[in-house]
């Protein structure tokens, strides 16, 4: 083979490496997740905007954390991997260090009861009666710090059976019918679709939780972040959290 025969056949082999290289730069992306920090109050919604996000983002997996909000940030601090948060209370996002959050959502407090209603709860007032067992959320949990509020308001002064780490285990114990009621957002009530009711109060102005969100500090995927969060303050995010009983904004 002549010198110029080899070099166009090398030639040739380097033009064939550099086009294969090419196609894998512009082929298909590597996965990738999204860990989202969610207070328990949006499984359900949020699980919605999940699979949305998903969808619109080929090759992405949206994880999910959900718990009680005082939690959740304290695990961020503690360097938990988490890419956006989303709490049930300013007080609990300003804990996570979390800069530049948005407010996205507010909720409100209902009394919710088994199905039935046996201990026959007509209003706050009723959860003061000992013969009545309550659950409530830890005080350090925005619902747990709503209830407060709220019971401040109403003077109402109530010795629960039990104080939970977020507003799904308070709701359980309704559920289960170890307890006669329980201080949960009117969302959950909703979620829980028949198998508890709810019961509205009008202290439960004086006790509204603002939900806000950001990017968690030093997030390795903080695009996919930001449009997450782009999804959850669109129109498309405000009828998901609408639909689930919260108050968009």
């Amino acid at each position: 083979m002549s010198g110029s025969a080899v070099r166009s056949l090398v030639s040739a082999l380097l033009l064939m490496v550099l086009l294969a290289a090419a196609g894998c730069a512009g082929g298909k992306k590597e996965p990738e997740t999204l860990t989202v920090f969610a207070a328990a109050s949006l499984t359900e919604s949020f699980g919605t905007l999940g699979k949305a996000f998903e969808k619109s983002h080929p090759g992405v997996t949206v994880k999910f954390n959900f718990g009680g909000s005082s939690t959740l940030a304290q695990q961020i601090v503690q360097g938990a991997p988490a890419d956006v948060f989303a709490a049930a209370s300013p007080a609990t996002m300003k804990q996570s260090g979390a800069p530049s959050p948005r407010i996205f959502a507010r909720n409100r407090l209902e009394i919710a009861v088994p199905k039935g209603n046996p201990a026959h709860v007509a209003a706050l007032k009723d959860l003061a009666n000992p013969a009545v067992k309550v659950a409530l959320c830890a005080e350090q949990v925005p619902c747990g710090a709503a209830a407060v509020k709220a019971l401040a308001a109403g003077g109402v002064t109530v010795k629960p059976v039990t104080q939970e780490q977020d507003v799904k285990a308070a709701l359980s114990k309704v559920r289960l019918g170890e307890v006669d009621a329980a201080l949960v957002y009117r969302t959950d009530v909703k979620a829980a679709a028949g198998a508890v009711e709810g019961i509205e109060f009008p202290e439960a102005d004086k006790a509204i939780n603002d939900y806000p969100i950001a990017a968690v500090p030093k997030t390795a995927h903080l695009v996919l972040a930001r449009e997450f969060i782009d999804l959850v303050l669109s129109d498309q995010g405000r009828r998901v959290l609408t639909d689930a009983g919260f108050t968009a904004v």
